[in-house]
């Protein structure tokens, strides 16, 4: 990813316990989410359909990032502290916009 990293914008770990890759990766891209623990298969699911759907929209990074987790909340899905988002220092995830949607 350091070699890649003037083009990587956004590292999406959804493995259990890869919170310390999400902390450490910010080092070398713009930002990165991670789980603090194990996540279940249909909560991994929701959360990346609805944060990929959200991104996709041209919603910032962490709009996206916010509306994953409301919607494990709204399915009724208790793992929405699971995800973590990170970013790298002076990067603010309200400022980073991935698709920029055509009108």
């Amino acid at each position: 990813m350091a070699t890649a990293s003037d083009t990587i914008r956004l590292v999406v770990f959804n493995a259990r316990f890869s919170e310390s890759q999400a902390k450490n990766v910010v080092e070398y891209i713009d930002s990165a989410i991670g789980m603090s623990d194990s996540i279940g298969d249909e909560a991994a699911y929701v959360f990346a359909a609805q944060l990929y759907s959200s991104i996709g929209f041209g919603k910032s990074l962490q709009n996206a990032f916010n509306q994953a987790i409301t919607e494990l909340m709204l399915e009724g899905i208790p793992e929405e502290t699971t995800p973590k988002l990170y970013s790298k220092k002076n990067v603010t995830p309200n400022e980073i916009i991935l698709v920029q949607p055509e009108l």
